[in-house]
Formats: C-alpha cells, structure tokens, sequence
C-alpha cells in the first residue's frame, strides 16, 4: 500500500523522507511553494539528492507536488491569471528539472463568468505551459463544488482534459472529501461512482487519491476534511476505498487536520485496513 500525508518542504526535501519514515510512510505530498503566497526558495540539489536515496532505498511510492491554493487560472481577472500562469509555468518546469511525477492544482473559480468560459481559461492556460516534453504530470483535482468552483463534476473534468493538446500529460487526482460533498455517493455507491468516473473520464486517467473524511454532509458543496474514521464518510467506507481493485494500488496522500503523530496513527490504522492479498 502507498500511503503518506502532507508534509513542509519549507525545511527541505531530505528531512521531508526522513519525517515520512518516521511515520511509516511510503509517499508524501508537497507545496511548491508558499500555499497562500507566492514566494518560493532557490532548490538545493544536494538536498534533492539526499531525498531520492532515501525514497530509493526505502521503495517509496510517487511522490506528489500541490500547487499553492492562491491560483486560479479560471480568473476573468487578468492580473489574477498572469499571476496563476506564471507561477504554474515556473514551477511545473521546477518540478521538472527534479524528476516530481505528479504536479496537482484546483482548477479554479470562474466568479461568475460561467462554467465554459472558466474551462476554456484553464485549458488555455495549460495548453501555453506543457511543451509536450515533460516527465511530471500535472492533475486535476475533483472538487467539492463550493461557490462557483469547477471541477465538481467529471463531465467538467474531462472537458478541461480534452481542451489540452498534450493531454497525455493531464492526469486526474480524486479527493475523497470533495467528491462526497460534490454529491458522488463513495459511501452508498462507490462501484457506481467508480463506473461513472471510467465511462466519463476513464481509469487511466486516475493517478492518485487525497484520502480524506469529510466534516459536512453528503452533497454539501462544502470543503471540510475530517480525521480518518471521525467524519461523515466513516471507516467502512474508506476501507472499501483503499481495497478497491480500481483504487488500491494507487497512491494515497492525507490531507486531514493532523500533526505528524496524529498521521501517523491514521497510517497505521489505513495500513491494518488494506488487504495485502
């Protein structure tokens, strides 16, 4: 099973595998950079070395970079949208450079200007900053489907996906939370939902899971990560989740209000889930 958490690149990349160990994880997720700015830090080789012989050594799964929750390249705000292109150009070509294979990033917001024109945006976007020769991926997150947000459906996902000339670039990572609150019953149906998601989109597209609960109701439209077992999805679920066939040999990252002891304790308990067999 590869199963990991969020974890601070701010005190660099080989003490980030190095926290990853000590919690008994076999992947972990990243900021690019600042969440909810724009600065950034010059890489240290060196250090990103050290962190590939850890995850070497220690058979780690992908490893998955999040871009800063600042971007939103559905913006009719032109200002907004340099910005947003500008610092997923930079960093994507970072992440690059260091051999990161998936890139994630929210879709966006189109305040208001309607749900085509917010995916025609992005997809313009993504379609001026892959060349078509790189190594990472980028994926689309499935949202929840607050305010005027996009990405809360598969049907919005998959048309961003085929407005990108090098779509073979463009994965799909699933955030259990967020699609429960979308109104996709992972509780009640998740092998309809998981039929859904291969007819709409298609399962090869689906390269990782933000395993979550949710502290909001299904269909709720509302972002709320709970711990591991004390949300409104439950245990039950999550463990048919992880099990299965479609989605448990895929990474799973947690994005739960967790300090690195409290994560750790959720691995353990994820990994007493998983059916080896």
């Amino acid at each position: 099973m590869y199963i990991g958490c969020h974890l601070s690149v701010a005190k660099g990349y080989e003490k980030m595998a190095l926290d990853a160990l000590s919690i008994g994880a076999n992947v972990f997720q990243f900021f690019s950079r600042n969440p909810r700015g724009s600065s950034s830090k010059a890489i240290d080789l060196k250090d990103v070395e050290k962190m590939k012989a850890i995850l070497k050594e220690n058979n780690f799964g992908p490893i998955l970079a999040h871009a800063p929750y600042i971007l939103n390249l559905a913006s009719f705000n032109d200002n907004t949208y340099g910005m947003s292109k500008s610092i997923l150009k930079v960093d994507y070509e970072m992440l690059n450079s260091i051999s990161i294979p998936y890139f994630n990033f929210h879709p966006g917001n189109h305040m208001g200007k309607g749900i085509d024109y917010g995916i025609q945006r992005i997809a313009d976007a993504l379609n001026e900053i892959i060349t078509g020769n790189e190594n990472t991926m980028i994926l689309l997150e499935t949202m929840s489907g607050k305010g005027t947000e996009i990405g809360k459906s598969f049907e919005e996902i998959k048309s961003i996906i085929d407005r990108v000339k090098y779509n073979e670039l463009i994965g799909v990572c699933i955030d259990t939370c967020h699609v429960y609150s979308a109104g996709y019953d992972i509780v009640n149906d998740l092998e309809g939902v998981i039929d859904e998601f291969d007819d709409k989109i298609g399962l090869n597209r689906l390269k990782a899971v933000h395993i979550n609960d949710s502290m909001m109701e299904f269909n709720s439209h509302k972002d709320r990560h709970a711990t591991i077992g004390e949300g409104t999805i439950g245990l039950n679920a999550i463990e048919n989740i992880i099990n299965h066939p479609a989605l448990r040999k895929l990474p799973f990252y947690l994005e739960t209000p967790n300090d690195l002891n409290g994560h750790r304790k959720e691995i353990e308990l994820l990994k007493g889930l998983y059916d080896e067999h």
